[in-house]
């Protein structure tokens, strides 16, 4: 019987002095002590522990039946009488044995454990841990900050709660188990605040450096993936407390400014290895992100905020974060990216921020990776929103900004809708300029010309797809109709009448060229399937097409016929409005 087994290693170790305990001796307590939890002797097991005379094997051995404990606990239902005696073993384990081996225990349990226990074994071992480091005496911050990263890699790999009703059900109990752990850290918290306020030097800190990371590990996980928005028929969102806690924590402890303005160069360690170094920086990176998105978007701490900097200098320090989060393909994280980069350019007022802000490489690289977003983004409202992000981006700049920023985009985006976005807004600020509403050299004379190089041309001569590129084209020569009409050949403002040679050689010519190829082809394809279609006298014959070496679904020959069709009324489009311009610059000409 298990408690016939136990009693009799009792027996045999209550006459030894504890320096005589042997090996033998801890696992035949370990295995005894096991059965009894195993077999349901959880009352007895607690009779043993509670006896006075043994209390020297528990402080010693003890920490032995941490394991089976903490298994038996998670086994039983909550009222059933075993699960509370063993709850009682674990708190007089607390009590007598020795913290070091103790504390080992139980971080050794939590490391164990995986998938759907993993938070329910951290949330029941978390205050016997603490209990057990307040009874630490050396190495304490080292223990703390063991025990925090042990806990925080053990959580990382389960899935956040996105939806409402992922966060009401919370089936893993991670929303539970974050803001436990936080709990769980405050009173070292307490102790460096403390200790702050004795000195003005923090005299602790290790501890200190400690539970920063813990907070910097807080942000990247499960904070950059976790929905934050208030929502609704939830009282007190999980995440929001649990973000209000770590930001109270920073603020506490004298970070939080501090890290608002690190720039990604503030603490890291000492690596040798490159690649470790690398991976501390991306995710250094990560978490000062998420603390941007969380002060500038959400407004925790933004009343401990400095209200002292001017909106342009604001979105010069965001601007990394943006960076950061618009690489990310994450709906959670992407969607935080353009809600910060749109909460800082609404601080600032149109035409305000000065084209000098382009030499610094992010406020390149943020647009570029916005067109990203754009182009290959599978979720809609987030393309949606790039876009008109995007232009309020291009409306903070001033002429110069605007101008130098079309060039750029124009040159880089590769995309023929977003080339045509930037041309019409092109246009936009030719009409600015002509109707004088502002004095804007940047949109008229030798400058426009430079810009109008890049417009009114196709990227492959005759050759380019024009169907591919119509987006681009039709902006294009839009954009000329407008300069012919508005500009007169003897105000000639834009310099445009000056270029008429260049336009019909780089642009005009090729584009008839062009139209006149793709035309004879698609007609040439329609008669094709037509004929194929009389032959095999049906419309629903299925074919397979391939596009840019991927498989398309199968199209009927009806099918393929609209889209050939539709391809036709694209290039009428084209050569419609080709026309209009042709037609403009002949009735000019003529007038001079």
């Amino acid at each position: 019987m298990a408690v016939d087994e136990l009693q009799a290693v009792i027996q045999r170790c209550q006459i030894l002095e504890e320096a005589d305990f042997r090996g033998e001796d801890f696992n035949l307590f370990q295995v005894a002590g096991q059965k009894c939890l195993e077999d349901g002797y959880a009352a007895q097991l607690l009779e043993v522990v509670q006896n006075e005379k043994n209390k020297v094997i528990i402080k010693n051995m003890g920490w032995n039946l941490i394991c089976p404990l903490v298994r038996c606990i998670l086994v039983y239902k909550q009222e059933d009488d075993n699960r509370e005696h063993c709850l009682k073993i674990l708190d007089l384990l607390v009590q007598l044995c020795n913290a070091k081996e103790l504390f080992l225990g139980l971080l050794e349990q939590i490391e164990q454990t995986s998938g759907e226990q993993v938070c329910k074994t951290v949330m029941l071992l978390l205050q016997p841990l603490q209990t057990v480091l307040f009874k630490l005496q050396n190495k304490k911050a080292y223990s703390v900050g063991l025990s925090l990263a042990v806990i925080m890699n053990q959580l990382t790999p389960l899935p956040v709660p996105y939806t409402k009703q992922q966060i009401q059900e919370d089936k893993l109990g991670l929303c539970q188990c974050c803001n436990a752990v936080v709990d769980f850290a405050k009173p070292f918290v307490n102790e460096v605040v403390k200790n702050m306020e004795k000195s003005s030097e923090c005299n602790d800190t290790e501890l200190k450096e400690e539970l920063l990371k813990f907070c910097m590990k807080s942000l990247k996980y499960p904070l950059l993936t976790a929905q934050l928005d208030q929502l609704e028929s939830i009282e007190e969102h999980p995440f929001r407390r649990f973000a209000t806690e770590i930001i109270d924590i920073l603020w506490d402890m004298r970070e939080l400014i501090q890290l608002m303005f690190s720039h990604h160069k503030g603490r890291s360690q000492s690596w040798e290895n490159e690649e470790f170094a690398d991976i501390e920086r991306k995710n250094s990176a990560d978490s000062l992100a998420c603390l941007s998105y969380l002060m500038f978007v959400q407004y925790f701490g933004i009343d401990c905020f400095p209200m002292v900097f001017s909106p342009s200098y604001l979105l010069q320090c965001n601007m990394a974060h943006i960076e950061v989060l618009l690489k990310r393909t994450e709906e959670s994280v992407l969607s935080k990216g353009l809600d910060l980069f749109e909460s800082t350019l609404l601080r600032m007022e149109d035409n305000s921020l000065l084209h000098q802000y382009l030499e610094f490489s992010n406020f390149i690289a943020v647009p570029q990776n916005l067109v990203k977003v754009m182009t290959f983004c599978p979720i809609e409202h987030l393309r949606k929103k790039s876009l008109s992000i995007l232009q309020l981006f291009i409306n903070k700049f001033d002429a110069e900004g605007k101008y130098t920023l079309f060039r750029c985009l124009l040159k880089t985006s590769n995309h023929a809708g977003v080339e045509g976005y930037i041309i019409k807004n092109i246009k936009d600020q030719i009409h600015l300029a002509l109707m004088k509403v502002s004095d804007n050299s940047w949109f008229t004379g030798h400058h426009l010309i430079s810009l109008l190089d890049l417009v009114l041309l196709l990227p492959d001569g005759a050759e380019t797809d024009l169907l591919q590129n119509s987006d681009r084209i039709m902006a294009s020569l839009n954009l000329l109709r407008y300069l012919m009409i508005k500009d007169s050949e003897y105000d000639n403002q834009t310099g445009v009448w000056n270029m008429l040679a260049k336009i019909e050689q780089n642009f005009l010519k090729p584009l008839h060229v062009g139209l006149n190829m793709s035309k004879a082809h698609y007609e040439a394809e329609i008669k094709n399937k037509k004929e194929n279609r009389r032959d095999s006298n049906s419309s629903n014959t299925v074919c397979s097409v391939t596009v840019s070496g991927e498989k398309m679904p199968t199209m009927t020959t009806e099918m393929q016929l609209q889209v050939l069709r539709s391809a036709l009324f694209t290039f009428d489009l084209i050569e419609s409005v080709l026309a209009r311009v042709e037609e403009l610059i002949e009735v000019k000409i003529k007038a001079v």
